[in-house]
């Protein structure tokens, strides 16, 4: 990916965002055009939504995709993570309906030219998030999840799936998800981006 060289104010960026034909991330001055994906990655992210919907309906929760921003203030970061979930009412960002900071739980598809960062820095990024209680990383070329639980001591716990038939005890809310869910009609053929 491209940086673009100018450092920027969060608030320039904002308005370039309003105005762009394709979303960008911010990293503390800097604009980072977002990679496409690919269907494999929007099946995943379809079937993780879907899921925590369906079975979170009637409960004080509200699931997130890639078209809501999060702000990370510490950090000075705005970012699309794939699925958020979060508990309550949203925090919102000033006025701004479309960017809040307080999800509990997040999910990350993983793609080539994004999972070193997704792993590393954006990681770290996002456990400066005090509500956040979850982290998931979704393999989308093979069966693997790895999930980070925070605990009450504050230390993320790693978990690690990789078979077909597993199932996911979520650690910030109650709920288990299936890999067979997760990935369902999910092709591992696909040429991935």
């Amino acid at each position: 990916m491209q940086l673009l060289q100018k450092s920027y104010t969060p608030a320039e960026y904002l308005e370039l965002e309003e105005k762009a034909e394709f979303k960008s991330e911010y990293r503390n001055g800097k604009i980072i055009p977002m990679a496409g994906g690919t269907t494999n990655h929007n099946r995943i992210s379809l079937n993780v939504a879907t899921n925590l919907t369906f079975s979170l309906k009637g409960q004080n929760y509200e699931v997130y995709m890639s078209d809501v921003r999060l702000w990370i203030p510490p950090n000075r970061q705005y970012t699309y993570p794939d699925v958020m979930l979060i508990q309550g009412e949203p925090i919102y960002t000033e006025k701004n309906t479309t960017t809040f900071t307080n999800p509990r739980l997040i999910v990350e598809v993983l793609s080539k030219s994004t999972k070193n960062y997704d792993q590393g820095d954006k990681f770290t990024y996002y456990r400066s998030i005090p509500e956040l209680q979850e982290y998931i990383l979704i393999d989308q070329s093979c069966y693997h999840l790895m999930q980070y639980v925070k605990t009450s001591e504050g230390q993320w716990l790693l978990t690690d799936y990789t078979k077909a038939e597993g199932i996911v005890k979520l650690g910030s809310i109650d709920l288990a998800l299936s890999l067979n869910d997760i990935y369902d009609r999910v092709n591992f053929a696909e040429i991935e981006e």
